[in-house]
């Protein structure tokens, strides 16, 4: 029983040091990203990072709640945000440039997001030395920084409105994550990680020199669009059993009562999720 006891703490101790080396590196990069005048993917970096680390002390402490609403909630107006945001501020860009290119690109985007979600879910059946939900967590946030920072290199003077509304998930992914460990008696500090991890590749990638080559911004924005689109997909709240909502509504009983009640509120929430990009397009075009 020591041995385990020795071995938790040491897993505890080495989730915070990979936690606190993101955090470092992070503001050593901030430091470039004020240099180099990247004000937006800076703003988004950080915003993502206190988003997922903010919400992390909640989902631990909810790691034994009955009440699925807030998690339907969270994920509901992410992904109503994201959806829209990459419908109105990136599919329109990637079309504009070239129409066809930019729809393969949106293709491909949705395609890479899927293959990469399934193949990434075997790494939760295998026996492997770290935890597979800050290492899938942390690849996700790491792809997505780097589409990100892509997207503000090709484009500078892009809204700021579209990378919070695409960095918005990361509360509602924080929270289910810190949970789901809290849950299988993990420690939650590994989750610093993956909450820098949008900032460690944006920041650099947002430096590269972008070739003003329409096929190439086309091809940019479509994948980009079609990667966000897919993940704002898969985080709708499925109030389905079996599903993550689905888990959490049976723990109270009565499963069926409560998801068809859930229903509501992920529509709800889905709809809000979208409408306030759109009021917050409407004033900032004013």
């Amino acid at each position: 029983m020591a041995v385990v006891d020795s071995l938790a703490r040491a897993g505890q101790v080495s989730s915070t040091w990979v936690g606190g080396i993101g955090v470092l590196t992070l503001c050593g990069l901030s430091v470039l990203a004020i240099t180099g005048g990247h004000w937006k993917v800076l703003a988004v970096s950080w915003v993502a990072f206190g988003a997922m680390a903010g919400a992390t002390p909640f989902g631990r402490r909810a790691a034994g709640a009955r009440s699925a609403q807030g998690l339907v909630w969270g994920y509901g107006l992410a992904s109503g945000a994201m959806i829209t945001s990459a419908a109105v501020f990136l599919v329109p860009q990637a079309i504009g440039y070239a129409p066809k290119i930019g729809g393969f690109g949106v293709a491909g985007g949705i395609l890479a997001g899927f293959s990469a979600h399934t193949i990434g879910h075997r790494l939760t059946h295998l026996d492997t030395p770290f935890d597979t939900t800050a290492a899938e967590i942390s690849a996700h946030a790491l792809t997505a920084g780097a589409i990100i920072g892509l997207v503000y290199a090709t484009l500078p003077d892009l809204g700021l409105l579209l990378g919070l509304a695409i960095v918005s998930h990361k509360g509602p992914a924080g929270y289910a994550a810190a949970r789901r460990l809290a849950r299988e008696g993990k420690g939650v500090s590994v989750l610093l990680f993956p909450a820098t991890g949008v900032g460690l590749t944006a920041i650099p990638t947002a430096m590269l020199p972008v070739p003003a080559v329409p096929a190439v911004n086309a091809a940019i924005f479509g994948f980009a669009a079609g990667i966000f689109l897919h993940v704002a997909m898969d985080f709708l709240p499925e109030c389905e059993a079996g599903t993550e909502v689905g888990k959490v509504a049976a723990l109270a009983g009565d499963a069926h009562e409560r998801l068809d009640r859930l229903r509501s509120h992920a529509v709800a929430s889905t709809v809000l999720g979208g409408g306030a990009v759109f009021v917050l397009w409407v004033v900032l075009s004013i």
